[in-house]
């Protein structure tokens, strides 16, 4: 048995996505593939919490997988996170998270993932509809660039592939397509696009024997 923890923003948690985005849908599959074989079980939880940066997460994340750490079931620790850090203040002219900071948060998140996994896997950044979100309807004080957010998910790739960890180019899968039919308010996917992150990750997880 394996405990599937999935730590991020409301990506992860699944906003704009009438299933309850891609991580429930990762929840659903692994429930309904157990009925037909016993030997493959996977508990999923879905720890992401909507505005979430990769500061936020730093100061939740050791208590709450300590929390469900169970006996001798195997832990997998799957980021979904970053694309709050490179939102742009437009009134500072700034970053909300500065490139270098973002990587040093990377790097401790692996750091303490460590202490509980060996398989640990970052989900990259999907794109951003810039007409919609640059500055953002709801709160005009910040905007969504693509420049931006290609710059982190890069910076993600970079940390993952110097710590030998896991790293799932979601950007590159949306931007091969007409990627913009997937986002429901420029920022979010929409039901299709978390569905497409699903089997993404779900074929990634496969692929690689991460599960089994």
């Amino acid at each position: 048995m394996a405990r599937i923890l999935v730590f991020g923003d409301s990506i992860a948690y699944g906003n704009e996505d009438k299933k309850g985005g891609w991580v429930e849908r990762l929840k659903i599959f692994f429930i309904e593939k157990s009925f037909s074989d016993s030997n493959f079980y996977y508990s999923v939880y879905n720890l992401g919490i909507s505005g979430d940066t990769t500061k936020e997460l730093l100061e939740r994340f050791e208590f709450e997988t300590k929390q469900r750490l169970w006996e001798n079931d195997e832990i997998i620790i799957i980021f979904d996170i970053g694309i709050n850090d490179s939102q742009f203040i437009n009134k500072e002219k700034r970053l909300k998270v500065s490139p270098q900071k973002f990587e040093e948060n990377l790097q401790e998140l692996i750091v303490i993932a460590r202490k509980f996994s060996s398989k640990i896997i970052f989900v990259g950044l999907a794109p951003v509809d810039d007409l919609k979100v640059d500055p953002l309807p709801w709160f005009p004080e910040v905007s969504y660039k693509n420049e931006y957010v290609k710059n982190f998910n890069k910076i993600i790739k970079l940390v993952c592939d110097k710590n030998n960890v896991y790293f799932i180019d979601i950007l590159k899968d949306f931007l091969d397509i007409d990627y913009k039919r997937l986002l429901e308010d420029g920022a979010h996917p929409n039901s299709e696009g978390h569905k497409k992150i699903f089997e993404t990750v779900k074929d990634f997880l496969i692929k690689n024997k991460i599960v089994a």
